[in-house]
């Protein structure tokens, strides 16, 4: 609910109204008329209190937050446990969506330690005498390892950010508790 809803809407507003009013529909909560009715009263629209009026029977959605975002992740240990290691073994293992163990890192790790193999294979079966794949798997592996060590994300990956929270369904901040 807008603080004022007899303030104006502007465009982005009413914008942001339509894209949560075509998420209803995708989802099955608004027919192709219910929709179609409430799509041309949302750009007639004047003031963030009829915007309001037209979302008021749905249930509020954040169009900022990715798919992802919606699942509960627990960072820190969790209550009643005895270290983050225990709360790592309580969530089902080490592998987490970011840090160390995440999937990029195994996916960097992984790829280094194929490539060595198929380095060292085809070196085993042509008989030569000269150890060449050391140095193809031992510079890969130190700049890898010196990344892992340093807390360097592997090339591609983000780092997790937290979903924006306190915002309404149509426009602004809501206030702290």
């Amino acid at each position: 609910m807008a603080a004022d809803p007899r303030i104006r809407a502007s465009d982005d507003d009413r914008d942001r109204a339509a894209s949560l009013l075509r998420e209803h529909h995708a989802v099955g909560r608004l027919t192709p008329e219910e929709f179609s009715d409430r799509l041309d009263k949302v750009y007639e629209a004047r003031t963030l209190g009829e915007l309001d009026a037209l979302m008021s029977d749905l249930p509020g959605i954040d169009l900022y937050r990715l798919p992802d975002a919606s699942m509960h992740r627990h960072h820190g240990p969790i209550p009643g446990g005895a270290s983050p290691l225990s709360a790592m073994r309580a969530q089902g293992g080490i592998a987490h969506g970011h840090g160390r163990f995440s999937p990029a890192w195994q996916a960097a790790w992984g790829s280094w330690f194929s490539v060595s193999l198929v380095c060292f294979v085809i070196w085993a079966l042509s008989g030569a005498g000269y150890m060449w794949p050391l140095w193809v798997a031992g510079p890969l592996g130190a700049v890898l390892l010196g990344r892992w060590v340093t807390g360097s994300h592997p090339q591609g990956s983000r780092p997790h950010r937290e979903p924006r929270d306190g915002h309404d369904q149509i426009g602004g901040s809501t206030p702290d508790p």
